[in-house]
């Protein structure tokens, strides 16, 4: 009996028995049998000879049609809904074990045979990362450890190199190793990937002693007094790489796999479990009172869809594609069943399970993290301040290591407002919180009840949360974190993990929203008055500061209702402002402003500010000077909240001329003289920029253009088209086209010389977006002499 046969082993043998996997695999013969595989494999080395040209070809050849055959019945089992993401990742694993084990046993037994082999010839294989979990996505690579007991023999190097060959001829991606025990256990100390690959090691094939021998020195030379350092190196990572992917689990299109909240946070709390609390399930982390059962459910739950939507993802891109982009969300949402119901199209609703998902396992993280150091003592981390680890009274709480921390278990249940107050002071002590007291508020949540968010204090501290000059982004986005805020206000629940199926936003309207409040307090503190000038003067001259905080707080609060999120968000602003403590003043601007925070932006950016007619028709609604600074205040933090990029100098430039256009009208600064004087007096600056013209020249374009053109455009503009219409009758053009950049604006200009005539405007339009280009403004012109002068103003998608 050879040594390697693993299909031939007995309790003496020494040799790896067949290891479970993670999850047993439903009619395993129906994927692969590898017994017979394997005898396969064997009779056509007793066919070709082991030196046979014709053998590999013929074996790669039954491993291809035993690889293909298994893959496709796990993808109909998939398809056909009778197994699940856990079930399709085990099954995969399932099908690689025994292509591997059949490609061992038929190096060791038939191509490389040896009667008695010596120490240094024997082998183990070992599945590492992802693989040795017992479970792998339909596109992952494969980690392989080939395990020695000392340095590799020639006969060793030998079988190793034809698994791998074969391998990688089935067009597998295989991450290999080829070490010693020594080897591995000091790479292991060494380097904490290492470790944590090695961490999850999972025994395929081999000598049995030999494993069990690593496995017992990694457990005792790297794994023993090292714990607090494998926490440590595995928060930073994690810290790393959500920095690395934008350091929020709410981005629109999310890569489910490293993203903050996806399956690599979940496989890092397990692997900080399995390193501290040497357990091999999340069940065990119950026993040993880390989790609750429910929360334990949660893990599981979580755990289980991320794994299925990345099956869909891998089936579906062909390739280990990990981010959910805009054109595969639709598609795999209705493979998972959700379909469009009560004004929510189905695709919204699987995203937002999604985020809640992710939201959970963040959740989970705090829990987790707040079990470890209750049970190490650790020292806290340095973001979290140097100022001891003393335990001192503050306000009802305590303050442990620059942490807030509650004072007893029983606070909350005894004072449900102290949840509200926890936060009230941590922000105004610039403290940050304890992960014990985020773990009691987590599962303390069902005490913010009817009563507590109709409490006079309860409200009064979360208006001044939301008011407070000490970053009320921070500490708003700590409430949503830890569910406070969706259940103080259950109408931003209903929005918390909201998807924004478009083109346009970048996160989901909690996110936005939250932002948005980031944003207007870096304006009302001043920090963007470079950036954003006007704005900020702006700011220092509203008197209804609180109002205006409200309002952006609600501004998208009714997103995802079935009608018009501004109508119904302003019903939901008049119900909630009288709660946090708003007068009847305050209330009736917070309503208006939440109806009309879209006017702005669609006045400035969809009409023609230099109209008379827009000016006029945006101050029948604006009605009043505050009105309008707040509202442009509102427009410019919702705008820059949308996500990177989607502020830039052109619309600020729109907002500020609306802005001022319709000051001066409403304080009596603009009448049918200064208009007058305006036309001429921008005629007189062209006659400035061209002083080497002609007389006759200068008097000839100015005859041209009505008084909306002089109004609409700058000097430059004007001695631009004029040097290009004189050109182009010079020539006899009937069709002039010209590009220049507008850099303050973000914009390429494009120009348009052309005779007029119906649909000329529609059909350039319809061409600049056939060729990809967004237009972010158009100024449409009939000249006098019969011509169109079209300028429009575009971006490209990004």
């Amino acid at each position: 009996m050879a040594v390697f046969d693993r299909f031939r082993t007995t309790a003496h043998s020494g040799q790896v028995p067949a290891p479970e996997p993670a999850r047993p695999v439903r009619a395993p013969l129906d994927i692969v049998d590898g017994e017979a595989l394997t005898e396969r494999l064997g009779a056509l080395v007793d066919e070709h000879g082991p030196e046979g040209g014709k053998l590999r070809p013929a074996m790669l050849a039954v491993l291809q049609e035993a690889m293909s055959s298994g893959q496709d019945e796990i993808r109909r089992r998939f398809d056909e809904g009778e197994s699940g993401g856990d079930d399709c990742v085990a099954e995969r694993a399932y099908l690689l074990d025994q292509l591997i084990r059949a490609m061992a046993v038929t190096a060791v037994d038939r191509l490389y045979p040896l009667p008695n082999p010596t120490m240094g010839e024997k082998l183990a294989i070992v599945a590492v990362g992802g693989y040795g979990r017992g479970g792998l996505a339909p596109q992952s690579d494969i980690d392989l450890l080939f395990l020695l007991p000392y340095k590799s023999s020639a006969r060793v190097e030998q079988i190793v190199e034809t698994i791998l060959y074969m391998l990688w001829d089935l067009g597998l991606k295989v991450g290999q190793a080829v070490r010693s025990v020594d080897e591995c256990v000091r790479g292991a100390k060494a380097d904490f990937t290492v470790r944590t690959s090695l961490l999850e090691s999972r025994a395929l094939w081999g000598e049995n002693q030999l494993y069990e021998t690593f496995r017992q020195r990694f457990d005792k030379e790297v794994v023993a007094g090292s714990g607090a350092a494998f926490l440590e190196a595995k928060l930073a990572e994690r810290d790393e790489r959500h920095r690395r992917l934008g350091d929020s689990r709410y981005v629109l299109e999310p890569n489910i796999k490293d993203g903050k909240g996806g399956l690599r946070d979940l496989q890092t709390l397990f692997w900080i479990a399995k390193y501290l609390y040497r357990v091999t399930s999340v069940a065990e982390l119950v026993e040993r009172g880390v989790l609750t059962k429910r929360e334990a459910s949660r893990f599981a739950k979580a755990q289980t869809f991320l794994i299925t939507l990345r099956c869909h993802l891998h089936f579906l891109a062909g390739r280990p594609e990990e981010r959910l982009t805009f054109d595969t969300q639709a598609e795999i949402g209705g493979r998972m069943g959700y379909t469009d119901h009560a004004g929510t199209s189905g695709v919204e609703r699987f995203m937002k399970h999604y985020f809640l998902i992710a939201k959970d396992v963040g959740d989970l993280t705090r829990i987790f993290c707040a079990a470890l150091e209750a049970e190490s003592q650790r020292p806290p981390r340095r973001a979290f301040g140097l100022l001891g680890a003393a335990r001192k009274a503050l306000d009802g709480f305590v303050v442990e290591g620059e942490r807030l921390n509650v004072a007893n278990p029983q606070q909350f249940a005894e004072r449900p407002v102290d949840m509200i107050r926890l936060f009230h002071l941590a922000q105004e002590q610039k403290l940050d919180i304890h992960p014990g007291a985020l773990k009691l508020i987590t599962r303390s949540l069902k005490l913010i009840d009817p009563a507590l968010r109709k409490d006079p204090e309860a409200n009064r501290l979360f208006l001044e949360i939301l008011t407070s000059r000490n970053e009320p982004e921070m500490t708003l986005r700590r409430m949503n974190e830890a569910g406070v805020l969706g259940r103080f206000i259950p109408d931003f629940a209903r929005v918390v993990a909201q998807m924004q199926y478009d083109m346009y936003h970048v996160y989901t309207v909690d996110e936005h929203t939250l932002f948005a409040v980031g944003i207007l307090h870096r304006i009302d503190t001043g920090q963007l008055a470079e950036e954003l000038p006007l704005t900020t003067r702006v700011m220092a001259k509203i008197s209804s500061r609180r109002a205006l905080y409200v309002a952006v707080l609600l501004h998208d609060i009714a997103k995802g209702r079935g009608g018009d999120h501004s109508i119904l968000g302003a019903k939901v602003a008049r119900k909630l402002c009288p709660r946090f403590g708003l007068d009847d003043e305050e209330t009736e601007t917070v309503e208006w402003l939440v109806r009309w925070h879209l006017l702005m932006s669609n006045f400035a950016l969809k009409r023609d500010v230099e109209d008379d007619k827009t000016v006029q028709d945006f101050v029948a609604q604006v009605e009043s000077p505050e009105r309008l600074r707040l509202l442009l205040v509102l427009t410019t933090a919702d705008i820059r909240a949308v996500g990177p990029g989607r502020w830039n100098g052109w619309k600020a430039t729109l907002l500020g001329e609306l802005f001022h256009r319709t000051k001066a009208l409403m304080t009596g600064g603009f009448d049918v003289a200064q208009r007058s004087r305006r036309v001429e007096a921008a005629q007189e600056a062209l006659r400035r920029a061209l002083p080497d013209w002609p007389a006759a020249d200068l008097d000839g374009f100015i005859a041209k253009g009505y008084p909306p053109y002089w109004l609409s455009l700058d000097t430059d503009s004007h001695a631009h088209h004029a040097r290009l219409i004189r050109q182009a009758e010079r020539d006899d053009q009937p069709l002039t086209v010209d590009t220049r950049i507008d850099r303050a604006r973000a914009t390429t200009e494009l120009t348009v010389y052309t005779t007029d005539h119906p649909g000329v405007f529609s059909r350039l339009a319809a061409a600049l977006a056939v060729a990809g280009a967004t237009i972010a403004d158009a100024k449409i012109f009939t000249m006098a002499n019969g011509m169109a002068l079209d300028v429009f103003s575009i971006q490209d998608a990004t």
